[in-house]
């Protein structure tokens, strides 16, 4: 009697979706050193502006390490992990835009804008969407 084993399949990851974690891990990195500057730069501002840079700053710096901590799920395709992403992006995105009004970060600001909308993308739009429906 010949018993059959089944293999699992080997799901191979879209470049994308591997593009998108090496994008992940530094828009991580670079949010949470984003936030220690604007964190340090509140002693650049006015009296009454300090405590709302100095939260700015820190939120910052932790949406941007818990960015960091999806990255090893959304490479192996963790729905809980995109939905993640997407959350902490949403908020970061709102951090940012009071980042730009309220302190001179405004280029830093705008490149991390356009990172995070682009690693967004990635993870919803096909190809890269399709490897977080094989799981």
């Amino acid at each position: 009697m010949d018993i059959v084993t089944e293999q699992p399949r080997s799901h191979k990851r879209p470049v994308v979706v591997t593009v998108v974690v090496i994008l992940v891990v530094l828009s991580g990195l670079s949010n949470a050193l984003l936030g220690l500057t604007v964190l340090l730069s509140r002693y650049q501002v006015p009296d009454g502006d300090v405590l709302a840079v100095s939260l700015i700053g820190a939120a910052v710096i932790l949406f941007g390490l818990l960015t960091l901590a999806v990255a090893a799920a959304i490479a192996r395709g963790s729905r809980l992990a995109r939905l993640l992403l997407t959350i902490y992006i949403g908020v970061q995105l709102a951090l940012h835009a009071v980042t730009a009004l309220t302190t001179t970060w405004d280029w830093a600001v705008l490149v991390q804008s356009v990172v995070e909308l682009l690693v967004v993308v990635a993870v919803w739009a096909p190809p890269g969407s399709r490897h977080f429906l094989d799981r």
